[in-house]
C-alpha cells in the first residue's frame, strides 16, 4: 500500500538523516555497543542537522517546526540499517524530554536549557522509574523537602535513558503525601552535589543505548528548576505519555519492517534441499502473514501521528498502537531467527540483534499489560 504521510519537505530531510546513518552511524555502531553508550558527538551532529530542534521555537534554537513526522523518520533511518539502539537516546531527548519543557517550563527556563538541547550540547533524560516503582507513577518515592529556595532531593531512580549522557534530568519526585497530587517534576543537573550516576547497565540487547542507574544524596536543587507548579508532576507524566508511546510505537514499526526485510532477502539467498527456502509454501505462509501485519500497523501508527499532530489523539489510541505494534515487533523478529536457523542464533546475522533489542519494547513506555488494562478500563466494561 501506498504510503501517504509524507511530503517533499519530509523526503529531503530523509535524505539528510540517511547520509548521517549511514556515515557516521553505520561504520563505528560495533564500537559503540562494546562501549554501551554512543559519544556526545552523536548529540551535536543531530543538532547540527536539526534533528533535537523539532517542537522547539526558533527564538531558542529549534526549528519553528512541530510537525512529529519529522521525529519518524529518525527512528526510521536507524531501523533500516539496523542501528536503531544508537539514536535511542537522541530520539528520547527530542521525543519525550523536550515536550516537557515545552508544556511546562517558564520562559526563563526555556531560554536557559531549550538552546543546548536544539544544539545537542545539553542532553536531557528524564528519571520516573524507580528500583521499587515501575509502571505505578503514583508509587514514586524519591523525595524533595523544601528549604529556603531550594529542594533537597533524596532517592533512586533505575533504567534511566542517557542516564550517564545526560546533563539534565527531569526527576518525578514526591513533594507531597497525596498520591498524584503530591508529585512534582525537578530539573536536576550535571555537577549538583550529591547527584551520583550508579551502574552503566549492562542489558540484554539495546547494548549502544546508555542506561543508567541514579542516586540522590541530599541534593540541594534552586527551586527555579522546577517544572511547573508544585504538584503538577503526575499531570505532567501522564500529559506527554501519549507522544511516548507512539514515538516507541514508530519505532517497533520500523524495526519489524527490516527485521522482515532481513528474513525476506535471507530466504530469498538460502538454499535447502535443492531450492531456496522461500519457495516453500510454509515459508511463503510466514511472510505473508507478517508481511500483513506490518502494513497495517503501519498504516495505524501513520494515522496516530497524524493524530498526535493536530491534537486529537487519545491516550487509548496510543496504547492500542503502543502494545499492538511492540507485540507484532517480537512475532516478526522471533519468527525470522526460526527462518535463519542456526544462524539467527548467531551475533554476527542481525537478526539475532534484532531478537535480543526487541524484547525490552514490550516493557519500556508502558508495559503490554499495563496497556490493555488502560484501554479496557476506557470501555466501562463494569
Amino acid at each position: 500500500m501506498k504510503r501517504t504521510l509524507f511530503d517533499e519537505d519530509h523526503d529531503l530531510y530523509r535524505e539528510s538523516i540517511r547520509s548521517f546513518v549511514e556515515q557516521e552511524v553505520a561504520p563505528h555502531y560495533d564500537q559503540w555497543q562494546e562501549d554501551g553508550i554512543v559519544p556526545r558527538s552523536v548529540f551535536t551532529r543531530l543538532g547540527e542537522l536539526g534533528a533535537l530542534g523539532f517542537g522547539i521555537p526558533e527564538e531558542f534554537g529549534g526549528t519553528g517546526v512541530d510537525d512529529f513526522r519529522y521525529n519518524l523518520i529518525m527512528a526510521e533511518e536507524a531501523a533500516r540499517m539496523n542501528v536503531q539502539p544508537a539514536l535511542v537516546g537522541p530520539g528520547l531527548h527530542v521525543d519525550i524530554v523536550v515536550p516537557y519543557f515545552m508544556t511546562m517550563a517558564t520562559d526563563e527556563q526555556k531560554a536557559r536549557w531549550l538552546p543546548g538541547m536544539a544544539s545537542g550540547e545539553t542532553i536531557a533524560a528524564i528519571a520516573m522509574t524507580e528500583p521499587g516503582t515501575g509502571s505505578d507513577l503514583a508509587g514514586i518515592q524519591t523525595k524533595a523537602v523544601r528549604d529556603g529556595d531550594d529542594w533537597i532531593v533524596n532517592g533512586a531512580k533505575t533504567f534511566i535513558t542517557n542516564g550517564i549522557n545526560a546533563d539534565i534530568v527531569v526527576v518525578a519526585v514526591r513533594t507531597g503525601e497525596d498520591r498524584h497530587k503530591g508529585l512534582s517534576l525537578l530539573v536536576l543537573e550535571r555537577g549538583m552535589p550529591g547527584f551520583e550516576r550508579g551502574r552503566k547497565l549492562e542489558k540484554m540487547g539495546m547494548h549502544a543505548q546508555d542506561t543508567a542507574e541514579l542516586s540522590f544524596t541530599d541534593v540541594r536543587v534552586p527551586a527555579a528548576n522546577m517544572l511547573g507548579a508544585e504538584g503538577d508532576g503526575f499531570k505532567g507524566l501522564t500529559r506527554n505519555l501519549a507522544q511516548e508511546r507512539i514515538g516507541a510505537s514508530a519505532g517497533a514499526t520500523a524495526g519489524a519492517e527490516s527485521a522482515l526485510a532481513l528474513s525476506i532477502a535471507y530466504v530469498k539467498e538460502r538454499k535447502a534441499f535443492g531450492k531456496s527456502i522461500g519457495s516453500n509454501q510454509h515459508t511463503r505462509f510466514v511472510i505473508a502473514e507478517l508481511a500483513t501485519e506490518v502494513d497495517i500497523a503501519r498504516v495505524y501508527v501513520d494515522r496516530c501521528v497524524l493524530a498526535l499532530n493536530d491534537g486529537s489523539l487519545t491516550p487509548v489510541d496510543a496504547a492500542k498502537a503502543k502494545w499492538w505494534t511492540t507485540e507484532l515487533l517480537g512475532r516478526v523478529v522471533d519468527a525470522g531467527v526460526q527462518l535463519h536457523g542456526g544462524y539467527g542464533y548467531m551475533r554476527e546475522y542481525p537478526i539475532a540483534q534484532a531478537w535480543a533489542d526487541a524484547r525490552v519494547q514490550r516493557i519500556y513506555a508502558g508495559t503490554t499489560e499495563i496497556m490493555k488494562d488502560l484501554i479496557g478500563r476506557s470501555m466501562d466494561l463494569g
